[in-house]
């Protein structure tokens, strides 16, 4: 095997390991197996069209150079001047998210690894070496990574900010991709200690959704700890300013190089050098019963309960048998398809977060102000699910098993397309929708339901729309390494739909009572769509 040149860094700190009872031969044979293996493995980000480049290579650090582009748009935050708790900030939140994200989507998989035991455990090897080899891989990676999305940055701040910049800069990314890696792991721990091997793959999907809300809330509240008055920024401390981690890594450089010795300052000082290491050290001492508990992985979940449903609902929305066949059918696939779910809850996420953004991003408009106000019309940016995930009904980890259309009893082909997006609507916007809906009445009250319906029904025709427009295949009958960026550029246009429909509807308001004559004719439109324009597409181009 290959000598790589990350080995050769790590063994000048050998000793370390020896001092903390692991045994470093063990781990440095691991780790250069792993590294040979990787050159396998496709990075997410290049997953989006066909694999065709078979050669030898670890292709995640070819890939790199991509995130390298990405580092270009910090670049322009270090010429703010001096405000450096401001511009840290907002460099770390970027950096914080893009390796959050690419921890979830390519190294989830190598933390929860356990095909490399019925090897390594009938060796004499401890557990805990062979967690701490797992660790030191994804740390290597993230570091990497980082690494490239902030090398120009970092060579920027040196020339622009000095040598203790630079220095603290350096630091300040070591010391986010230890928190990252611990508090991704101590989660899958303690989700793996309470849980069984299935609840967890199925979090690893939730994650996605859970992380795209809550950087998007992490920003607003970032940015809201910062008051910008002509071209400067003033930091306005609250108690749970403390408590975003991003504001931890600005605050060495204010308190270093700007003098600011404020108490919060100093806390978030502590805690951006304390809070790291103490995460890692929890991560290190749980690594043996983290090894033990990530065996429940390859061992099979419990039959779930299945609970009696009416189909009296059932047989309201699905107007046949056959309909309601393939209504069941996709609410299955959209349930237990990881590949699926992966992809298509995080534009849920966004669907359910954007109208909010939106609407409290608007700096004349406080609370207050929001009943008698237009700006609930921002609930159309819920709008954006139905393109992305209409799009994602072609495709599936088990396109394989699509051959079961030939054989199938099928008589009418629309009767596929519209019980699946039926269930989609139903099963996966609806739930979305109803917790916009909710919050809206509360912040506007009773008297923008008629808007929300027109909302709701202007989202199932645009659904018909996008179907017509985008699925030339039956359901879940591709597979997602085949996707091309010509189908991800079909999105588009609907976007431009969504911002005349808005208008559409501001003009509708200026005439009294308007809305509901308009709710009259969308729901006539919307029952046109599904009757006549799915009844009358023909067979699809390609199974």
């Amino acid at each position: 095997m290959r000598t790589f040149p990350t080995l050769k860094v790590l063994d000048a700190f050998k000793g370390l390991f020896a001092i903390f009872g692991f045994d470093y031969p063990v781990i440095r044979k691991i780790l250069q197996m792993k590294w040979t293996m990787d050159g396998r493995r496709v990075p997410t980000i290049f997953q989006q069209g066909k694999v065709k480049n078979n050669k030898d290579g670890n292709r995640f650090i070819k890939s790199l150079w991509v995130y390298a582009l990405y580092g270009l748009i910090l670049l322009p935050i270090l010429f703010f001047g001096d405000m450096y708790l401001f511009q840290m900030t907002l460099i770390f939140s970027v950096i914080f998210f893009m390796t959050s994200t690419s921890m979830i989507s390519d190294f989830s998989v190598v933390i929860l690894d356990v095909r490399d035991s019925t090897i390594l455990f009938t060796k004499p090897v401890q557990r805990k070496d062979i967690s701490m080899a797992k660790a030191l891989h994804v740390f290597f990676y993230l570091f990497f990574l980082t690494g490239a999305l902030t090398v120009i940055p970092l060579v920027a701040s040196f020339f622009l900010n000095g040598f203790v910049f630079f220095l603290l800069f350096l630091v300040g990314i070591v010391l986010l991709d230890l928190l990252i890696l611990a508090m991704t792991a101590l989660m899958y721990y303690y989700v793996l200690k309470f849980f069984d091997g299935e609840k967890l793959k199925d979090m690893i999907n939730y994650v996605q959704i859970g992380l795209s809300v809550g950087i998007a809330i992490a920003y607003q509240l970032a940015a809201r700890a910062f008051d910008l008055v002509d071209v400067n920024v003033s930091f306005s401390p609250e108690w749970w300013t403390v408590l975003i981690p991003p504001l931890w890594f600005g605050a060495p450089f204010e308190y270093v190089l700007n003098g600011n010795h404020s108490t919060v300052v100093l806390i978030m000082t502590i805690l951006f050098v304390l809070v790291p290491l103490a995460a890692m050290v929890i991560y290190i001492k749980a690594l043996p019963q983290f090894e033990r508990n990530l065996h429940k992985l390859s061992a099979q979940a419990g039959g779930r309960k299945r609970r009696v449903k009416s189909d009296r609902f059932l047989k309201l929305l699905c107007r046949n048998q056959e309909e309601r066949a393939f209504y069941r059918f996709a609410q299955k696939m959209m349930r237990t398809e990881r590949d699926f779910k992966l992809k298509v809850y995080p534009s849920l996420g966004f669907a359910l977060i954007l109208p909010f953004l939106f609407i409290f991003t608007r700096p004349d408009l406080s609370i207050s102000d929001l009943p008698g106000s237009k700006s609930y019309l921002a609930v159309y940016a819920s709008l954006i699910v139905a393109p992305s995930v209409v799009m994602m009904l072609n495709y599936s980890g088990r396109h394989k098993g699509s051959w079961i259309y030939r054989v199938a009893p099928v008589t009418r082909v629309d009767s596929v397309y519209r019980g699946t997006l039926k269930a989609f609507l139903v099963k996966l916007f609806l739930p979305v929708y109803m917790i916009l809906t909710l919050a809206c009445i509360f912040l506007y009250g009773p008297v923008i339901i008629p808007d929300l319906f027109v909302i709701f029904i202007m989202v199932c025709i645009t659904t018909v729309l996008c179907s017509l427009w985008m699925n030339r295949v039956l359901p879940f009958s591709e597979s997602f390494e085949g996707m091309a960026q010509s189908e991800t550029l079909k999105i588009i246009p609907f976007f431009f739909v969504g911002g005349a429909l808005v208008g559409l509807h501001y003009l509708v308001l200026k005439i009294p009572f308007g809305i509901y004559g308009y709710a009259v004719i969308v729901t006539a439109v919307n029952l046109i769509c599904w009757k006549w324009l799915i009844n009358g597409r023909n067979e699809p181009e390609r199974l």
